[in-house]
């Protein structure tokens, strides 16, 4: 029987968690064992004691971290369990999700199909009522709205990409394919090769972290396969907030980073000089994570 492995981080959104637990407790689990492990980012409104009271059998794991690891290392920390009791898959899932009933049925079964695949990516639709554009979509367009179909990236300017984000699902993204990026919000990954390339790297503590690691195993010879079959919803941007100082911090600080170890040297070139603009007149946090670049101020860095 395959070995399967959920990791679902939690800091701080305890509803969202036990939620998402109740999803992953309805969906089909046909062809392989799922062993869920919940990592506690060192949550302070109690997710832990009401975490516990779902945590009642040999199924599901929590794992209480000492302090808050960020996406990256609070991952890794259930990744390595994960890939210390020999899973043969790992599925990576933010705990602001809610699953269809076959999605990890159809990753397994795709993951199964391909012995070189890295990572396997579903189509992720906005939850009802998270959309970016509300006022854009009718009644019935809610539910239908992709945030992801798989990721694409902007080299030029360094940029990770969600192909069909804002449209509403016709169909069009219903091809098997190979893309760039397999998004952390849920990825299916193969434990082979992770064992090969590596985890996520703990320096960016979270953003481009999910890219870092699918541009690894691309380049390790793994493809990054979309799954159009298995879908999921997702409530997006609850832990960090769109437009955030977190944002501002993180995507500057860390772009940097990404761009420096797999752009090409005109796009580097291009991102010192928009690095100094951000340093002269950014905004309060993408001036502090453009400093903390150059400071080498990585994991948690300035961050409050």
């Amino acid at each position: 029987m395959i070995s399967v492995y959920a990791i679902i981080l939690n800091w701080n959104r305890k509803v969202d968690t036990i939620e998402c637990l109740k999803s992953i407790a309805k969906t089909k689990k046909s062809g392989f064992n799922l062993t869920t492990v919940v990592v506690d980012n060192a949550s302070t409104d109690g997710s832990v004691d009401e975490i516990k009271k779902f945590v009642n059998n040999q199924d599901t794991i929590l794992i209480v971290n000492d302090s808050n690891l960020g996406f990256a290392a609070g991952n890794n920390v259930g990744i390595n369990y994960a890939l210390f009791h020999s899973a043969e898959y790992i599925l990576v899932l933010n705990n602001d999700t809610r699953l269809d009933v076959n999605l990890l049925h159809e990753l397994v079964e795709a993951a199964s199909k391909s012995p070189r695949g890295g990572a396997f990516s579903p189509k992720i639709y906005f939850e009802k009522g998270y959309e970016f554009h509300k006022k854009r979509y009718s009644e019935s367009d809610l539910g239908k709205v992709i945030w992801a179909a798989g990721g694409i990236m902007d080299w030029n300017n360094v940029y990770g990409i969600n192909r069909g984000v804002d449209e509403v699902d016709a169909g069009q993204y219903d091809k098997s394919l190979n893309i760039e990026f397999a998004t952390g919000a849920c990825v299916l990954y193969s434990a082979s090769a992770l064992k090969k390339v590596g985890v996520f790297d703990e320096k960016y503590f979270m953003y481009y972290e999910d890219v870092d690691l699918s541009i690894r195993l691309a380049r390790a010879g793994f493809a990054i396969h979309f799954v159009p079959k298995a879908v999921l919803w997702h409530k997006v941007a609850q832990s960090s907030g769109i437009g955030s100082g977190l944002n501002d911090y993180f995507i500057a600080r860390n772009r940097m980073l990404f761009g420096l170890k797999y752009a090409s040297v005109r796009t580097i070139l291009a991102l010192f000089r928009e690095s100094i603009k951000l340093l002269r007149k950014g905004r309060a946090w993408q001036r502090i994570g453009i400093k903390d670049f150059y400071l080498s101020k990585f994991g948690k860095g300035s961050w409050k």
